[in-house]
């Protein structure tokens, strides 16, 4: 039996008016709800329970084991609990391995989202739910007065980690909460919740921005928009992105952009710094012809457009390496392309050092793909002779993810793409 008690109408209000706007009512796919089992989280699934009840779609409950508490395990177990208890599936990973000995935070906070995004494919989710709150925006402005460079949490965006969180968006319907009052409604309901004690150690700067109990500001300044040059931007050949030059002038949100085309185009998962992005975008912004590297990517422009393309030369990172392919199996190459194959017995490898050996059909049509371009595509190559390379979609086929990846960091999927339901 299921036995619960909800938050306060007033709050179950706030929370599913943004579902509402965010989330698809006829979605075959389940929406997935990040559950620590501390307060936030909780709030938020107990939430987001009653509105997919309320509209009949699936909840997965994901609960991540960092492994770097000893009460880890109970834990789970509590949080297996409150699924239970919501009669909800419940899904565990855990984070294995060798901890780094500095940089813990943000390494346990990169595996988490890996750990999510991989959980949510799984699944055929589209969209985590976190329980991010307005004292999380308080904190992090609080982080970034004494130094840090930690972003805002956004109400909607797509998975940092890149490429397991391709496809998965997370949305954050409680930005404009306070802790207090969920937690009070919490207490109400009859609810208890897990107290991470890594919240009270000083040694984390999230702890020490909380002890200041710094006050949401209404007063956020706007992020730069790089939404209306992503619309204008289009990808002519497979992984190239272009944009008329003029749309970069004077545009308040270019450097922003910038930085995202060369990430997209470069198949990376790492942003380029601030001041690099700023520098190339003031470049831009003349007149004169342009050829630059940034974030794995080549940008070049002429007086009419700007290119960015993989650099088909950084190989240090090391996506371009030659890969084998399973037939069947999709597999994500530098970043890019997705790859499937088709036959047995391939590998996927860089065009670079083999263009001469394509039939002359395959020769003929590369002609029309900027030459600097050209190296980073992705051929397939018998396993057995690398050198014997084609292009034949017989074989293989690759389906370009630059283009799609741009447009969701920019804001042009603002809510859940639909998985029509089926009889």
């Amino acid at each position: 039996m299921r036995l619960t008690q909800g938050l306060r109408p007033d709050l179950q209000t706030a929370i599913g008016a943004v579902l509402d706007r965010r989330l698809s009512r006829t979605s075959a796919a389940p929406v997935c709800v990040a559950f620590s089992g501390g307060g936030d989280s909780l709030a938020l699934l107990i939430a987001a329970d009653a509105w997919a009840r309320g509209v009949g779609r699936d909840l997965l409950v994901l609960h991540v084991d960092h492994g770097l508490q000893a009460d880890a395990a109970d834990w789970a177990r509590r949080c297996a609990d409150v699924a239970r208890r919501l009669d909800r599936r419940f899904v565990r990973r855990a984070w294995c391995g060798p901890k780094p000995p500095r940089g813990l935070p943000a390494a346990a906070r990169a595996a988490r989202h890996r750990l999510i995004a991989e959980a949510a494919r799984t699944a055929g989710a589209r969209v985590v739910l976190m329980g991010h709150t307005a004292d999380d925006l308080a904190e992090a402005a609080a982080m970034r007065a004494a130094g840090s460079s930690t972003p805002d949490p956004k109400v909607w965006a797509p998975s940092p980690v890149w490429p397991a969180g391709r496809d998965v968006f997370l949305l954050r319907p409680m930005l404009g909460l306070r802790r207090g009052e969920l937690r009070e409604a919490l207490v109400e309901g009859g609810w208890s919740w897990i107290e991470d004690p890594a919240n009270a150690d000083l040694a984390y700067a999230r702890s020490r921005a909380r002890r200041q109990r710094p006050v949401p500001s209404a007063d956020a300044a706007p992020r730069p928009d790089p939404s209306g040059l992503a619309r204008q931007t289009r990808e002519p050949w497979p992984g190239v992105l272009s944009l008329p030059r003029a749309a970069l002038r004077r545009h308040p949100a270019a450097d922003v952009f910038v930085g995202v085309a060369a990430l997209c185009a470069g198949g990376g998962s790492r942003p380029p710094a601030p001041a690099a992005r700023r520098r190339l975008a003031e470049a831009l912004s003349g007149e004169g012809p342009v050829a630059a590297t940034l974030a794995g990517a080549r940008v070049a422009a002429d007086a009419e457009r700007v290119l960015f393309f993989r650099e088909a030369g950084e190989a240090a990172r090391g996506g371009l390496a030659s890969r084998p392919l399973a037939p069947g199996v999709t597999e994500v190459w530098d970043g890019r392309f997705e790859i499937e194959a088709q036959a047995p017995g391939l590998c996927v490898r860089r065009l670079a050092g083999v263009a001469r050996r394509l039939p002359p059909a395959a020769r003929t049509a590369l002609q029309e793909v900027p030459q600097a371009a050209r190296g980073a595509l992705p051929v397939w190559a018998k396993a057995a002779d690398p050198l014997a390379v084609s292009v034949d979609p017989a074989l293989a086929r690759a389906t370009s993810l630059v283009l799609p990846r741009l447009q969701a960091a920019c804001g042009l999927i603002d809510r859940e793409p639909v998985a029509a339901r089926t009889a």
